[in-house]
């Protein structure tokens, strides 16, 4: 089972709010959205960016310069988004403004994928097994360690280690996990992709956790599911593997560019890489094109005809061909 300890409170450290610049669009962003009204894009010194259909992208008023690595909405005016520093911030308005909820630069772990259920029960996981949940909304976060991934070498001691010494412990478990890089939910089912070749399943909210049997070595840095609920999960040097927990196989990319994020419209799956290459999988056939300027695509997402692109160096725009 899962041990739940007690929820962290922010640092007494104090955030500093994100720069107000010309030209927000143009800088790193990691992670974007389309909360149905608006592209919400979120990146570099806290940067979060919105473009309404017909209008420029305006910068928000956000409350920590931390990076920012991914940005979820329930619905049109309910939003978070997570970074470095263990942040998280929650928006009310559309993502217009933000409202610092967690802040804990001293954990010295960064934040790197949030999802929500609904507006009131969601999850945050990062670097070295961070995951937290919420029940009130972002408001308040509760910290869980996965007593499930860990190295089956290990559980007898730290279990004593648990009975006899809870300060050691905690700090022996603070880092004993691996990276957690990106959280699924889908079909009243949770995945968990990460470092070391993780992927997971759950299907009781995350309370006990399923590991696939091991099929890769490496990080995974993207989970996702096709129209017929097949798993995709992508990540180093263009490793892409798609299936279930009974049977997975590797897809044919014939490139090694690292694979950051994965949409899907319709019966269309979008794979994004490094070197500005864009995986395409339809209808069983795996495809790719790359970017003329080369630029790494952390993530994107489709709307209408175009892919629009969270980049290295800014937001681009890809015509759709199928």
């Amino acid at each position: 089972m899962a041990h739940v300890a007690v929820a962290e409170s922010s640092d007494q450290i104090s955030a500093k709010s994100a720069l107000m610049v010309a030209h927000p669009e143009q800088t790193l962003f990691t992670d974007i959205t389309d909360n149905g009204d608006a592209l919400i894009a979120v990146g570099k010194h806290g940067t979060i960016i919105i473009k309404q259909e017909g209008q420029n992208w305006t910068q928000a008023e956000v409350p920590i310069q931390s990076l920012l690595t991914s940005v979820t909405f329930k619905g049109k005016d309910i939003g978070w988004a997570c970074g470095h520093d263990a942040s998280i911030i929650k928006t009310t308005d559309g993502g217009k403004t933000w409202a610092l909820k967690q802040y804990l630069p001293t954990l010295e772990k960064p934040c790197l994928d949030i999802e929500f259920i609904d507006q009131q029960h969601g999850f945050a996981v990062g670097a070295y097994g961070m995951f937290f949940e919420t029940t009130d909304g972002g408001e308040s976060w509760t910290k869980r360690f996965i007593s499930e991934f860990v190295h089956p070498d290990d559980v007898d001691y730290l279990a004593d280690l648990k009975e006899q010494d809870p300060a050691a412990y905690e700090q022996e478990t603070a880092f004993i996990l691996p990276h957690f890089n990106r959280l699924l939910i889908a079909e009243g089912m949770m995945y968990l992709a990460g470092e070391m070749g993780l992927v997971a399943q759950s299907d009781d909210l995350g309370k006990t956790w399923q590991k696939f049997e091991s099929f890769y070595r490496g990080s995974f840095f993207a989970v996702d599911q096709t129209s017929d609920n097949q798993l995709i999960v992508a990540g180093l040097r263009g490793n892409a593997f798609i299936g279930n927990v009974q049977q997975i196989v590797q897809l044919d990319t014939q490139k090694t560019a690292t694979i950051n994020s994965i949409a899907h419209k319709d019966n269309v799956t979008y794979m994004f890489a490094n070197s500005g290459v864009i995986f395409t999988l339809k209808a069983g056939k795996l495809t790719s094109k790359q970017l003329k300027n080369g630029h790494s695509i952390l993530a994107g997402v489709v709307k209408k005809n175009q892919l629009i692109l969270a980049t290295e160096q800014g937001i681009a725009e890809v015509e759709v061909n199928n």
